[in-house]
């Protein structure tokens, strides 16, 4: 059995909508403690709300997410404001 390296990965440059999405979500790292949820979370809202137009409260609750301190309408309403200064 052979192990082979990891594939390479390209960085979306710092300017592009994902690098702006996924900084957003960084942001919220104390109330979104697991890292593969907020990676999953900075997809779906990449995704799902730029993409397809789905609200921020639907993207988060279909993401299951573990939240800690934070409710998931207030880190909606929260997400949605943030959100507003990249959106198109």
């Amino acid at each position: 059995m052979t192990t082979l390296p990891e594939s390479p990965v390209q960085k979306a440059p710092a300017d592009a909508l994902e690098s702006k999405v996924y900084g957003i979500v960084e942001r919220y790292k104390e109330n979104i403690p697991i890292d593969d949820d907020r990676y999953r979370l900075a997809f779906s809202l990449y995704r799902n709300y730029f993409q397809f137009g789905d609200d921020v409260l639907t993207v988060i609750k279909a993401n299951k997410l573990s939240l800690k301190g934070i409710s998931e309408k207030e880190l909606a309403d929260k997400l949605t404001e943030d959100l507003k200064d990249i959106k198109k």
